[in-house]
């Protein structure tokens, strides 16, 4: 027999996958509490009592994503047969690989705190609670999760380049690896007229951060 509490997760888990459907398909625009709940098949007031609203849920949607990443990074990091550059590049293409399989969602990971109106005017009061807000709190376990995948990603970094120099290349690494994701995204990275392609970018940026780590 199903437990109350067991049924409550199943139908969270139903609202969530719906939400990531819904999401991939056509946006956060055609995410809504009524069409996640009619895609999960449940009742129409079942969304509401899992949600505050739509922003809860899609940031319960980001953070599940955040820590799906965090741990294909991990399986990576931890692989003995892989060497580190092989890592590195296994991990920036798992980024490029979201941004291409998943564009809204991808957008929705990066997404800049504050840029909605309902999030303006914050502050320092906002990233306070993000950082250090109590388990279970939306905002602060995506912040959490993010900050899950960026451990396991430096960690790879280090490997490579040494703790010193861990957090510069890392950022190198991150910041041009979105710009390469969103490029491709916007159909910005023209490969006719700049003759390349994400890929052999990945390649380029491994390489050089590679040489740079055998130097310092």
């Amino acid at each position: 027999m199903v437990t109350r509490a067991e049924s409550a997760a199943l139908t969270r888990r139903a609202l969530l996958d719906a939400a990531a459907e819904l999401l991939d398909l056509g946006g956060p625009e055609a995410v809504t509490l009524r069409e996640v709940g009619a895609r999960a098949g449940v009742s129409r007031g079942a969304p509401y009592r899992h949600f505050t609203g739509k922003d809860s849920l899609l940031t319960a949607v980001t953070t599940e994503s955040w820590q799906r990443i965090a741990d294909q990074i991990r399986a990576l990091r931890t692989d003995p047969a892989l060497s580190a550059s092989t890592k590195l590049r296994g991990a920036l293409h798992t980024l490029i690989g979201v941004g291409r399989d998943q564009p809204h969602l991808y957008q929705m990971l990066f997404r800049r705190s504050g840029h909605r109106p309902e999030e303006l005017g914050e502050g320092l009061d906002r990233v306070r609670r993000q950082l250090c807000g109590p388990a279970g709190d939306p905002a602060a376990d995506r912040v959490r999760a993010a900050g899950r995948f960026q451990d396991e990603f430096l960690a790879i970094v280090t490997d490579l380049v040494g703790e010193r120099n861990t957090r510069h290349y890392g950022a190198l690494l991150l910041t041009s690896t979105h710009g390469i994701a969103d490029m491709e995204l916007s159909g910005h990275l023209d490969t006719e007229r700049l003759r390349t392609t994400a890929d052999e970018l990945i390649d380029t940026l491994v390489r050089m951060v590679a040489d740079a780590g055998e130097t310092t």
